[in-house]
């Protein structure tokens, strides 16, 4: 069975409360994941409305933001070169342009955005590839156009693998408006078609339908990267979504079923949302740590 072998870092989030680390915890954290096995490591997004890893005079002049304090990206790849780990680097979400249908201004602002992100990382060697950070879950014209302008852009920039990890409009978070994996297959084919050739690797995420319908759910989302030539990574969430709040750390038992159905699927690895939150044995959250120790003990082979 495959092991968790890369991780999302989300400073920029909108739902997951921040832990206020500095330096010595990123290292301790970087430590941690390494020791697990972790050896690429995908920043979410590099901003997110007026939020900012680094004060970026691109974003500045487009709206007005708070101070970032501390360079993060600049931290991020220096602790994944202490590490011997890749880092993708997540491009910004206006949260504001792309939302409300106006898609060529997130186009045109991520493109000189991730300019200036090249100018002061992209000699960087740990720098080894791009996240798109927009998440889409079904084939959207105006989305496609973003990707295919912004991923065109970020090759010429730097020719690394691209990754995008989209999710799956299901029965969790969706209700009685989630779509059937039907529909789900029509519309994904019509992505990948789009994209054919601008993304590299794909790696949807694993928590919005029922448990009991994510083998067939994992099996089409392979069988549709791989025939559109597209590398299939599984997104392991590891919190909850079926706890009354959000979000706490999943359950052991439910980490290790979807990593082996992820493995019987037959993806290429599997990363996570997000060790440092909900898997790591410095999360605020006391269950993470035990999830933490609980996986280490399942891949010693121990008895949990």
């Amino acid at each position: 069975m495959l092991r968790i072998t890369g991780t999302f870092i989300d400073e920029i989030t909108h739902d997951i409360p921040p832990q206020n680390w500095g330096k010595r915890e990123w290292a301790a954290d970087f430590d941690a994941m390494r020791a697990i096995g972790i050896d690429t490591v995908i920043l979410i997004r590099a901003g997110y409305r007026e939020r900012l890893t680094f004060d970026s005079r691109v974003i500045g002049k487009h709206r007005p933001c708070l101070p970032a304090y501390q360079d993060l990206v600049d931290l991020f790849l220096s602790e994944a070169e202490r590490c011997g780990m890749r880092f993708f680097f997540g491009t910004y979400d206006s949260g504001d342009h792309w939302i409300n249908g106006n898609y060529q201004a997130e186009s045109d602002l991520n493109r000189d955005f991730c300019s200036e992100v090249i100018e002061r990382y992209g000699h960087r060697s740990a720098f080894a590839g791009w996240y798109i950070s927009h998440e889409i879950n079904t084939f959207n014209a105006g989305m496609m156009r973003v990707y295919d302008e912004l991923s065109r852009h970020l090759r010429s920039l730097k020719d690394v693998p691209i990754l995008m990890s989209p999710y799956v409009k299901g029965v969790k978070q969706f209700g009685a408006g989630a779509i059937s994996l039907d529909e789900h297959v029509k519309e994904w084919g019509a992505v990948f078609r789009d994209l054919e050739g601008k993304v590299d690797i794909v790696a949807f995420q694993d928590g919005q339908m029922s448990f009991l319908e994510l083998p067939e759910y994992l099996r089409v989302n392979r069988e549709l990267a791989v025939r559109h030539g597209l590398q299939c990574w599984s997104n392991l969430e590891s919190f909850d979504r079926d706890m009354p709040i959000k979000f706490p750390p999943t359950d052991i038992r439910k980490l290790l079923y979807k990593a082996e159905q992820a493995s019987a699927a037959g993806v290429d690895k599997l990363i996570t949302f997000e060790f440092s939150h909900f898997m790591s044995p410095n999360s605020t959250y006391l269950a993470a740590r035990q999830l933490y120790q609980r996986y280490q003990e399942w891949w010693r082979g121990e008895d949990l």
